[in-house]
């Protein structure tokens, strides 16, 4: 006798026989988003993974909901009115394929920025973690292989140095140190707050870290980062109302110090280390002397830049001089003429009050921007001395500080008098 089939259960609304839709969709989302910032370190050309997973993470995002807060507005608004200057000063070369894929380069990476501060607007917390402990890994990868290039232990070492500084994963050394930078001081926050659960793990990845941007020969990346860790390690401090915080802040910044101070000999002692030192602590370079080497060019192009209200247009300082003009504030008047030059000024010191309120005031978020926004300030400071326009971990910390205004409008006024730990 046949048996009647028994009547069909209800569907499962997941995946697994009972792992929810949308679970998966956000565990999915999350891991493009720690790819996605993963790939930043990836910048052997123009383009890079991080481009890749760029376009399906930020769209998949959108449709889980992210939104913009009106904490993160006046970012959005200045970056438009960037965004129309510098279109409107390529309107007379839009025969030109050079400034036309350097514009529409620069409106994607601004896009991003505006993703990035809506992203971690919400579930600040942890979305914060995920991009930084990301972020720092990709520090290490880099770093590591900069290491082995500069100090040829395989035989692919021009893949991870140029014109003998190690510059990892970088077609730049003077990027490849300034990128390592914010992940120096998610580690050392950590380990002087004492909120990271690996300690050990944490100082040998900070002391990797250091030794590559030490072998970046940078300078700029050299002053940046001692800038921005005197700048994280004072507002720690000063956050503190603990005794015995405050000891271990001033005990561990001595000890990274010295265990820093060591490594750094050690690799003085390797002859071509010590000898590329000596040269690259020279206060200028040849590049930088003369009518047409950089101070130079500067000096005549401001001169022209005077009489040029639209600017030069996008990229045309290059075609005019051969060379960028290694300073973004100058450039930015270049490549949109006094509007645009007037908007990213007005952007770096609008930032700027926001990057030292959420210092100052204590709030949920102040442990992150203890972090991010030291790091941020050292690329606004070697602006004055390099092109960061097109720097794509610029536009993903950019994006971060304002979220995390957004975030500290959104929380309130917090009770004074606590420290903040990541946990």
């Amino acid at each position: 006798m046949a048996h009647t089939a028994a009547p069909a259960g209800p569907v499962p609304s997941g995946i697994a026989g009972g792992l929810p839709l949308i679970v998966a969709v956000e565990g999915l989302a999350k891991a493009l988003f720690a790819a996605f910032i993963f790939f930043a370190c990836f910048a052997f050309s123009e383009t890079s993974p991080y481009d890749a997973v760029a376009i399906p993470t930020i769209l998949l995002w959108l449709c889980l909901g992210v939104r913009l807060h009106r904490g993160a507005v006046p970012l959005v608004a200045l970056l438009l009115l960037y965004l129309a200057a510098i279109v409107s000063a390529l309107l007379p070369y839009l025969n030109e394929e050079f400034p036309v894929t350097w514009t529409v380069q620069l409106i994607y990476l601004a896009i991003t920025c505006i993703f990035f501060a809506m992203f971690f607007a919400d579930d600040t917390h942890a979305r914060m973690e995920l991009a930084l402990k990301a972020y720092t890994a990709s520090c290490v990868f880099s770093a590591v292989l900069g290491i082995v290039g500069y100090l040829q232990w395989l035989g692919i070492e021009d893949l991870f140095y140029k014109y003998d500084r190690a510059s990892g994963t970088f077609q730049d050394p003077n990027v490849f140190g300034s990128f390592l930078t914010l992940g120096a001081l998610y580690l050392m926050h950590g380990l002087l707050t004492g909120s990271t659960r690996r300690p050990l793990v944490s100082l040998v990845g900070l002391l990797i870290i250091v030794a590559g941007i030490f072998l970046s020969f940078s300078r700029g990346s050299w002053g940046g980062s001692v800038v921005a860790v005197l700048l994280m390690v004072g507002s720690v401090y000063a956050g503190s109302t603990a005794p015995r915080l405050r000891r271990r802040i001033v005990l561990l910044t001595l000890a990274t110090v010295v265990l820093g101070t060591v490594a750094v000999i050690g690799l003085l002692s390797v002859d071509h280390v010590h000898k590329m030192f000596e040269t690259r602590a020279a206060l200028t370079q040849d590049y930088d002397q003369g009518e047409t080497g950089r101070f130079g060019n500067q000096i005549r192009g401001f001169a022209m830049l005077l009489e040029r209200p639209f600017g030069m247009g996008p990229m045309h300082w290059r075609l005019t001089f051969g060379l960028e003009p290694h300073n973004s504030y100058i450039g930015s008047f270049a490549n949109g003429g006094w509007l645009g030059g007037t908007v990213f000024i007005g952007l770096v010191v609008i930032t700027g009050i926001v990057g030292f309120r959420l210092l100052a005031r204590p709030s949920p978020v102040r442990a992150h921007a203890q972090i991010v926004w030291p790091a941020l300030l050292m690329f606004f400071l070697q602006a004055v001395q390099i092109d960061i326009e097109k720097w794509r971990h610029v536009y993903m910390m950019l994006g971060m500080v304002w979220a995390l205004e957004a975030a500290r409008l959104r929380a309130g006024a917090p009770q004074a008098g606590a420290l903040e730990t990541r946990r």
